[in-house]
């Protein structure tokens, strides 16, 4: 399929979604401030037009709300339906959002908010991001809470299509220029250790593209993304990352009925760009080129040589630069907004650079 829309430029820049969130953000999405529903709105607003213009200044092309909005990406389902319980994960005692009762809308248009103050205040391209519903599968069911409202894990996937559906079809509404489901999940599955915790991975991996795709159908207008992330925002919080080329999940790759991938390559085994000869040749492709890692700064040579190898298998048009993942992995989360903001300063400055070189 053809991508719909135009950057208007090449090589536009871009973030995945989050940006680092400040203690008073922070404080905000916890409730901590005490404030009434008004006032918490209004130092809401004025916290993102405040990353707005980090991202605006910096020269990027397409921008978020940081998602400031969401206490997490993917308990970000919560607000959309009824059905979730607000517990504590017993293995490490972070929160854990979990299926308790059969889904039913509740806050249609939560997410499609962040559209419509973004194109308040910025002219700037937007983007929007929806967790998978194999995601939210993987994160949220529970076999012993959650059975008895959905039997299996699947049943539940299943059940999520609807509710992200409603939102997709208001994100379209609001106007976003792209909107980007967040897949972890698939990801799960370029690691061979993964895969053989699975009678048959291919199948999970193909019913996780089915989902996504019974989930973005028939969305003339809009472009449509899938983010492949190997949890390199596990990286701020030390924990384990999926390694391995993307060969094994290709196939389900090029089933998904999407314009635009989202891929991490700053990432150690990640594998060679060369596979991106084997993507059907109508994707364009997000390519992470910045290291999303505190404490590491690209340099802007550093970006234009990652794109530059990307370029040995993919041509000009059809490549986006993006930092590897978000920027904000967890609610609670402490990055710096100084560090993320010089990152994407080169990224901006790498994009220029990459303009000037083959337009």
């Amino acid at each position: 399929m053809a991508a719909t829309g135009d950057y208007g430029v090449l090589f536009p820049a871009s973030v995945v979604g989050s940006m680092p969130r400040t203690e008073a953000v922070r404080d905000l999405i916890a409730g901590a401030a005490g404030l009434s529903l008004e006032a918490h709105a209004q130092q809401m607003d004025a916290a993102v037009r405040e990353i707005v213009a980090v991202q605006e200044r910096a020269g990027l092309d397409v921008i978020t709300d940081g998602e400031w909005r969401r206490k997490s990406y993917i308990g970000v389902i919560a607000e959309l339906a009824h059905g979730f319980e607000l517990g504590r994960n017993p293995a490490d005692g972070r929160p854990w959002t979990i299926v308790v009762d059969r889904l039913e809308p509740k806050h249609t248009g939560f997410i499609a908010q962040e559209v419509t103050f973004l194109k308040s205040i910025s002219r700037k391209m937007i983007k929007a991001t929806l967790p998978s519903p194999a995601l939210l599968g993987e994160r949220m069911w529970d076999p012993d809470r959650s059975r008895k409202a959905y039997p299996s894990r699947d049943d539940f996937v299943r059940a999520c299509v609807p509710i992200l559906r409603l939102e997709l079809d208001r994100l379209q509404q609001a106007g976003a220029t792209i909107v980007q489901i967040d897949d972890p999940h698939l990801c799960l599955f370029v690691d061979e250790d993964v895969r053989g915790q699975h009678d048959d991975p291919d199948a999970a991996a193909t019913f996780a593209v089915t989902m996504t795709n019974e989930l973005v159908g028939d969305m003339p207008g809009l472009k449509l993304a899938v983010h492949l992330c190997r949890r390199a925002g596990a990286r701020v919080r030390g924990e384990a990352q999926f390694r391995g080329s993307f060969q094994p999940i290709l196939k389900q790759l090029n089933l998904l009925k999407v314009h635009h991938l989202t891929m991490e390559f700053t990432a150690p085994g990640s594998g060679d760009m060369a596979v991106l000869e084997e993507l059907r040749d109508d994707f364009e492709i997000g390519l992470g080129c910045v290291d999303c890692t505190p404490g590491t700064i690209d340099s802007t040579d550093t970006i234009v040589e990652r794109v530059e190898l990307a370029l040995r298998h993919v041509a000009p048009e059809r490549i986006t630069l993006n930092p590897d993942c978000g920027f904000a992995p967890g609610s609670a989360a402490e990055v710096s907004i100084d560090e993320v903001s010089q990152k994407l300063q080169n990224e901006a400055e790498a994009a220029c650079r990459l303009r000037d070189r083959y337009a």
